[in-house]
């Protein structure tokens, strides 16, 4: 595993995180997860010198934060990063431009909800807490400026996030720019490269780390959809892979498995993509199994992209609107 420092934060984070939103499946969310696998799972990641773990209290209603609090635990010598994140007080995921500050994150329900996380994870500090939607007319409001001030003070959390709602890397450039932000979250893939426009830079300049979340497209860049797939009753990729999005992800994956160099396979291709960006801290796949842990974290070797393989993933862009399937 290679390690990357995490921001102005400092941390020296793996290349390879672990996003826990599948491991906390409940209403909502991605079905098939039993608590036995996940943990040999997550132990597994462990071992193999994952240290950034990514949960939310709406994975499960906080039972993902649970399952990261057990792994802490068993774990108590090893410098492990919690990133999490407070849930919007009107779960509406994700938040609109007609969303109103009090609705999603007033003070109380902030507070609330980080001791709500504090008591899932078994900590006395939370490194990493991130604001799960954002809408950036908020990043000059005086409430949410105390809110994060209070939070910093209070000695709760070391870090502040925002996750930025999906295929809207704009929306979060006012909050960063008012210092208080210390990561971002964001949606970047072979598919989704907009945040190399504005965003990446920016954090750059502002020494605020990057969060790659969604790195194979929900499932999309694995290469193993069909345009016959189908999800069990409540997972949320079914109504996320609505036919027309379904489609034309299977027709998309197909045209990039025609550039996979041969001993590669597009999981691995994808994570290549995202760690050959300097500006990325870390990436954070969902990991279920012990075999997804083995094959994500042997991407990170150090290994960079050929010239001609970058230049090829860069055609593949797809730059998306928000829609009411994208949620």
């Amino acid at each position: 595993m290679h390690y990357r420092t995490f921001g102005r934060l400092g941390w020296n984070v793996s290349e390879i995180g672990y996003g826990m939103w599948g491991v906390g499946a409940g209403p909502g969310g991605w079905q098939g997860a039993d608590d036995e696998t996940s943990l040999e799972a997550l132990q597994l990641s462990v071992d193999l010198g994952c240290n950034a773990f990514d949960t939310a209290w709406i994975y499960g209603r906080g039972h993902s934060e649970v399952l990261l609090g057990r792994l802490l635990k068993e774990n108590a010598a090893a410098d492990l990063k919690v990133f999490t994140k407070i849930p919007p007080k009107d779960r509406n995921f994700p938040s609109t431009r007609e969303s109103e500050l009090d609705d999603v994150f007033p003070y109380d329900h902030v507070m609330e909800y980080t001791e709500n996380s504090l008591e899932n994870l078994g900590v006395s500090r939370i490194d990493l807490m991130q604001f799960h939607v954002w809408e950036d007319a908020w990043a000059a409001d005086e409430r949410w400026l105390a809110t994060v001030d209070a939070l910093k003070s209070s000695g709760l959390v070391d870090g502040i996030g925002i996750s930025i709602n999906r295929w809207e890397p704009w929306n979060a450039i006012a909050a960063l720019r008012t210092g208080l932000v210390d990561s971002v979250q964001v949606i970047y893939n072979v598919f989704d490269q907009a945040p190399e426009d504005e965003l990446l830079p920016l954090c750059r300049e502002l020494d605020v780390a990057v969060i790659a979340r969604v790195p194979f497209d929900e499932g999309s860049l694995t290469g193993t959809l069909t345009k016959d797939t189908t999800w069990p009753e409540g997972d949320w990729r079914a109504s996320y892979f609505v036919p027309e999005n379904l489609k034309e992800s299977v027709d998309r994956a197909d045209a990039l498995k025609e550039i996979v160099p041969e001993g590669m396979t597009l999981p691995e291709l994808a994570l290549r993509f995202i760690l050959d960006n300097e500006e990325v801290d870390t990436v954070i796949p969902g990991m279920r199994r012990p075999a997804h842990v083995r094959a994500n974290i042997a991407a990170s070797d150090g290994t960079r992209l050929a010239d001609g393989l970058r230049t090829a993933l860069r055609t593949h862009r797809w730059d998306r609107e928000p829609t009411e399937w994208s949620q």
